[in-house]
This record gives C-alpha cells, sequence and structure tokens, in this order.
C-alpha cells in the first residue's frame, strides 16, 4: 500500500504541461504472461519474483482473445488471480490495455479492420499491430473493452498504472477512412486546392489541383511537400489514438493510477513521441541495446533515455529491455557477460528512469519471438541471469529510494526534427557506402547518432529539444544536424539564440528547405546566412573520402570526410578547416562565425566519428564545459543528478573487461553499492563490467 498511496497523492492532476510524478523507490521487474506458461506455476513465479527483489510486473497486454474470446464475451478470473496473488506478495501491477493485437473472431467479423498499405497492399491477420486504429469497428471494440478492464481494476490497490496500447505506430494504414480525413485536414490547412498547389509546387508535371475531390491517394506521390505533409499526418493519427485511449483509461480508472505508453525505442518518423506524451504521466520506453559481450557501452540505452526523458523534461520508465538474448530468429543470440545484467540496470537508472522491467520473465515455447528469451530460459528454472538480478533488485530494496526521482540538469542540446528525419529520407544525401560509417547508409539518423556518441564519449550529459520548443536559452550549446526543414520562425529562434550568446554547432543540409519541403529560393543558407556568416550556391556528393588540410583536428588515419560538400563561400565566418584536394580545397569543410554575442561553428561536410568528436569537444572547452569528469580513461562513462534527498549522485561505468583506475574528482561520498566512503582525489579501481555508485555527502 505503500507505494500505491504515495503515487496517488502525486497524481490529482493530468495537464499537458505536467511533469512527470515522484516515485517512493525504484520499480523492477518484468512483463508477466502466466497465460503463456505450459503448465501451472504461479504461486512458484511469485516467490522467485520476491526471492529476486522485484517488486512490479506489467500485465495484459498482449491477450486481448482472453479478454474477450467471443464478441462481446469477457473473462477476467484468469488475470484476476494474478493480480490478487501479485497483491498478496507486494507485487504491484501496471496493468496494459490489450489493443495492439486484435482477436482472429474480430478480423473474420470486420475484415475493413485491417490496414490497407500503398499500392492496396492489403494486411493479412496473423501479425500483430496489422489494423487501421481510425477504423469505426476497431475503435467500438477498443472502447468498450478499455471500459471494462478500467472498470474492473480502478479500485484495486495494487494496479498503480495503466500502459495505454504497445509500441504504437501508424502501421502504414492508407484506408479510404485515413486517406479522406487526410483530406479533410488539407482543406482545414489551406483552404483552397491552389494555396496547396502553390505550396507543393504541383504545378510541375502539370499536377495543380482545383478541387479537393481531384486529390490523388498518396500511393504514388512525388511531391516532396505531400510526402512530407502525410508523415505529419500520419504522426496526428497515432497520437489521436493514443490520446482517445488515455482519456477512456482516465475517465474510467482511479485518479490514484497513472497513464503511460511504452514507445519502440525513440525518434521514430510516424510517432510524434513529444506529442503524445502531453497526456501522459510519465513517458515509458522500451530500450533493447543490440551492442551485448564485448560491444556493450551503454551509449544505445542512453540515447533512448535522453530522448525520453526530453519529452515531459523529468523521469520516465523502462517498461522493457534485455533479459538474455533477443531477436525474432535465434540468429542473434548473444547472452550479456556476468556484471552486464546487473550494470544494465544501473545505466537505466543513472539516466533518470524510475523503473526497469525486463521483456520478460519467462521464455516462450513457441510462436514468433521463441528467441527473444527472458529473465527465465525455456526450462523455467533459476538460471545465471535470475542471479545476477537477484544480486541487483536486492540491492535496489535497500538503495532504491536514494536513486529514483534523480533529476538531470544538462547544459548541452541537440535540435532533433522529425521532418528534417523524414524528407531527407525522401531526398537522401548518401548512398549504401562501402566505406566509412561501418558500410552502412549515411542519413539524418546517423549524423544525430554520431553526435550524441561524441558527446556521450565525452561524458558531457544531452538533452533534446524540439522544433517546437520554444527557448533554447537554458543551454549553453546547442547541436543542431542537418536541419533541412524549418519554417522562418525556427530559423530566427536559432538566430536569436546565437545573437544572445548561445553557442550552435550545426551542419550540412540545415536551412536549405522550407515547411513544405520546398528548397528556398534566396541564396543558401537563406535565412541563416547573416548569422552563419557565408552563402553558397554548389554542393557536390564525394565519391571518396577526402582528407583535411593539414590535419587540424590531429585525427590521423580517421582525417576524413565523406558523403556531402558544400561549396561554402565566407562572408564573416573564418574557416577552420579546408579540403586537402586541388578542386574542393577553395572551400572550408568547416567554419566559425561570430554573430551577436554568441557564436556558430558549421560543418558543410560528414565528418569522421573522430573528428566529429574533436570539433564539438573545442567548443564544449570554449564553453567551459571540459573539467575532470571529460579526463577519465575512454572505459569509463559517468552520469550525474540530484536525488530526492537534494543530493548529487555520481553514477561512473567501467564498460570494459579490463580492469580501470580513476582519480575521483569531485566532493567526498559514499558508494551505495558498497557503503565505503569516498575522498575527493581517491583512486577508483572497477573491476571488468562494474559500476559504483556514490552520493556525496554534502546536500546541495
Amino acid at each position: 500500500m505503500v507505494l500505491s498511496c504515495a503515487l496517488a497523492a502525486c497524481l490529482a492532476a493530468h495537464a499537458d504541461n505536467t511533469t512527470p510524478p515522484p516515485f517512493p523507490t525504484v520499480l523492477y521487474g518484468a512483463a508477466y504472461y502466466h497465460e503463456y506458461m505450459p503448465y501451472e506455476r504461479l504461486d512458484k513465479d511469485i516467490q522467485m519474483m520476491k526471492a529476486a527483489g522485484f517488486n512490479v510486473v506489467r500485465l495484459g497486454e498482449s491477450t486481448w482473445s482472453l479478454w474477450e474470446p467471443e464478441d462481446g464475451r469477457f473473462e477476467y478470473a484468469w488475470m484476476d488471480r494474478v493480480v490478487d496473488a501479485m497483491g498478496k506478495a507486494g507485487i504491484k501491477v501496471i496493468m496494459g490495455t490489450p489493443t495492439y493485437s486484435i482477436p482472429a473472431w474480430m478480423a473474420k467479423q470486420h475484415p475493413e479492420i485491417l490496414a490497407r498499405k500503398f499500392n492496396g497492399v492489403q494486411n493479412t491477420y496473423g501479425m500483430r499491430q496489422n489494423m487501421n486504429t481510425d477504423a469505426p469497428a476497431y475503435r467500438f471494440y477498443a472502447e468498450r473493452l478499455i471500459r471494462k478492464i478500467a472498470a474492473r481494476y480502478k479500485d484495486n490497490p495494487n494496479v498503480i498504472g495503466w500502459q495505454v496500447d504497445n509500441e504504437t505506430a501508424s502501421y502504414g494504414a492508407a484506408n479510404d477512412d485515413v486517406f479522406v480525413r487526410f483530406q479533410h485536414y488539407l482543406e482545414k490547412k489551406f483552404g483552397t486546392p491552389e494555396k496547396l498547389s502553390q505550396a507543393w509546387f504541383l504545378n510541375y508535371w502539370g499536377q495543380d489541383l482545383h478541387s479537393w475531390v481531384d486529390l490523388p491517394r498518396p500511393d504514388g506521390a512525388q511531391s516532396t511537400g505531400y510526402k512530407l505533409e502525410w508523415s505529419r499526418w500520419s504522426q496526428m493519427r497515432v497520437t489521436d489514438f493514443l490520446h482517445w485511449q488515455a482519456a477512456l483509461v482516465r475517465e474510467c480508472a482511479s485518479p490514484r493510477q497513472f497513464v503511460t505508453h511504452d514507445f519502440a525505442g525513440s525518434m521514430h518518423g510516424d510517432v510524434s513521441e513529444e506529442a503524445v506524451a502531453r497526456r501522459l504521466d510519465i513517458p515509458a520506453v522500451n530500450i533493447y541495446h543490440w551492442g551485448t559481450q564485448d560491444q556493450y557501452n551503454g551509449a544505445g540505452q542512453t540515447l533512448d533515455a535522453d530522448f525520453t526523458r526530453s519529452l515531459k523534461r523529468g523521469n520516465f520508465l523502462v517498461t522493457e529491455t534485455n533479459a538474455q538474448t533477443t531477436d525474432w530468429s535465434s540468429s542473434f543470440q548473444y547472452p550479456p557477460y556476468d556484471g552486464q545484467f546487473r550494470q544494465d540496470v544501473y545505466t537505466h537508472l543513472s539516466n533518470g528512469a524510475n523503473m526497469v522491467e525486463y521483456w520478460h520473465w519467462a521464455s516462450i515455447h513457441a510462436n514468433q519471438e521463441t528467441y527473444w528469451k527472458g529473465v527465465l530460459s525455456h526450462d523455467l528454472e533459476p538460471n545465471r541471469a535470475y542471479a545476477e538480478m537477484s544480486h541487483t533488485g536486492n540491492e535496489l530494496k535497500k538503495i532504491g529510494a536514494r536513486l529514483v526521482n534523480l533529476k538531470l540538469k544538462n547544459e548541452v542540446a541537440i535540435l532533433w526534427s522529425r521532418d528534417s528525419l523524414n524528407a531527407v529520407n525522401d531526398m537522401p544525401f548518401a548512398k549504401e557506402s562501402q566505406w566509412g560509417n561501418g558500410g552502412s547508409k549515411a542519413d539524418y539518423g546517423s549524423l544525430v547518432r554520431q553526435m550524441h556518441r561524441a558527446l556521450y564519449d565525452l561524458n558531457v550529459g544531452t538533452d533534446f529539444v524540439f522544433p517546437e520548443s520554444g527557448d533554447f536559452s537554458a543551454y549553453k550549446v546547442l547541436i543542431v544536424p542537418a536541419l533541412y526543414i524549418a519554417d522562418d520562425a525556427l530559423l530566427q529562434r536559432i538566430r536569436d539564440y546565437i545573437r544572445n550568446g548561445g553557442r550552435v554547432v550545426m551542419t550540412f543540409k540545415s536551412g536549405f528547405a522550407n515547411e513544405n519541403a520546398a528548397v528556398r529560393w534566396s541564396m543558401a543558407p537563406g535565412p541563416l546566412r547573416e548569422a552563419l556568416g557565408f552563402h553558397y550556391q554548389e554542393f557536390s556528393n564525394l565519391a571518396q573520402p577526402l582528407k583535411l588540410k593539414d590535419d587540424p583536428y590531429q585525427a590521423g588515419a580517421d582525417n576524413q570526410v565523406r558523403h556531402w560538400a558544400e561549396f561554402l563561400q565566407l562572408d564573416t565566418a573564418k574557416g577552420l578547416a579546408y579540403y586537402d584536394h586541388p578542386f574542393f580545397g577553395r572551400w572550408p569543410a568547416v567554419t566559425s562565425n561570430d554573430y551577436g554575442s554568441g557564436k556558430v561553428v558549421y560543418q558543410g561536410t560528414y565528418l569522421s566519428d573522430k573528428l566529429q568528436k574533436s570539433v564539438l569537444q573545442s567548443v564544449l572547452r570554449e564553453r567551459g564545459l571540459i573539467g575532470p569528469d571529460q579526463q577519465l580513461p575512454p572505459q569509463v562513462h559517468t552520469r550525474s543528478g540530484v536525488n530526492a534527498q537534494g543530493r548529487t549522485v555520481r553514477y561512473y561505468f567501467n564498460y570494459s573487461g579490463a580492469a580501470v583506475s580513476f582519480s575521483y574528482p569531485h566532493q567526498p561520498g559514499t558508494d551505495l553499492l558498497t557503503a565505503r566512503q569516498v575522498r575527493a582525489g581517491q583512486e577508483l579501481s572497477l573491476p571488468p563490467w562494474e559500476v559504483a555508485i556514490i552520493e556525496e555527502d554534502a546536500a546541495r
């Protein structure tokens, strides 16, 4: 009851701008599906969970067919016994609305529910998330079930929260009703078909519209404006669906129960996570790290966490993460090394997570996710993973209250643009490459990941901001990757930020097109010209990597750029680095310009990882953001924040298979994992795959 009552006190309001509610301690557990078990073992599972220190489970989101085996016939007893048993054991429940996988009877009775994709491709039954979530029949059945389940458990003190749907996306639905609503949306936004035609340049190939009924379907759209607007419409559909579910749950459930949704990682093209999060009490995310064993380094988890934490500027939940191995086949079975299970939990907590749940408790014995293994393997017996998770869970029982609700204050932010992601995907600047970037495609997403990874490797905490963010002044440095799509108002806010003393690192293709994906008809970089201090008319793909003249950043073998080069002609800017090439060498690759009381560094090309890190490091040093944490050994990563007791908590991770030592550079404190005192300047040694968590003695 303690956890339930503490949460209830924090959930009195559900305004769009509310920050996530504080939790009394860390929630630690797993998704649990007793309905998947080959034999009765509920009591044994709960006994094992208790012994492992688990205090929360997620239930119910995956089995609509058990809640409603036939149209209008509802069954609850199978779930009631699980919820009741968890309650008796003191394990809290987050209940999921089971709407992401429709039952067979529904697909049979209402085949129109299945999503129709582009070019008339019709989804068939069998795979999950195969429906058009706007279909009236689907909404009818979903609402009926949500109301019944929410009413069933609203007064159950053990159910502390609701997860609406699961990893929702647009599912590529282009059904007739979706298209008609899109047309009405365009009518409202543009007013007349002539204005839409002008914005989208539809006079190209003589495709102007003079009647809304002539709007073609999106299946074969060639207009960059059409494609961008369709991606926005897809996002709006997802937002509407999840806001609709959240409102239903709030109407029927208890105000003491929080509402969340689990995003499938972060930074999707068809899901506006920031818009969805406005109607959630706390956002959740499913973070799977694909790098395990020797590739495990915490970078991927931190990227997803930083993005999710930024949605409401507060704490978040990890509703799914790796238990053992993952993949929808048996071709990616790389179980973590000893220590990595535990280290992963503290990685999430160091990034501001208030809950870590595994997907899932027990490995499934057949079907699509047979080899996406759980805490328990297919034999359902205690194992190496369970032993390490038990050690972690029992640590959290002692120190969870000092780790939960961690507040991170960062001075660097990345401006992330979903419009730019989608538009660059439609008009890519690079093709699949045999060299550089690991042989993978370079695009907007890879550039964002590269810049975030450089900051992560420098132990610099990072937030994300969005085009809708009104003010960037809270940050000393703003990173702007390839802002290909932007309206004049956003570019003005960036200019104002620089003029008023901000520091910006911006890359190629920024300011190039307007909000309708039309290339600006002023000299590039358009409205940014004065702030950036250059102009250009030409650009080129690079057929092979180029070096920078005189290796200005001492990158050695990594002194190379690739994919793209803008022919920057300097006005007031200074060239910081030039191409080492008889033709391209006349233009700078990297520039710097003072503007007002601020400065902007611009990259006119795609830098190597090492060059990127060096450029960012030079800007951070100039802003006074290089300190002792940036001098740690490269295999040591650190995160810090202020806990609910007002004390700074510092995490130090050794993401390597070799022991490492370093001098602790901050105020004295206590290692919460060992209860040992740590002095300023004391030499600390971390064994392979180990973590130290130091709570400073003095309150902030």
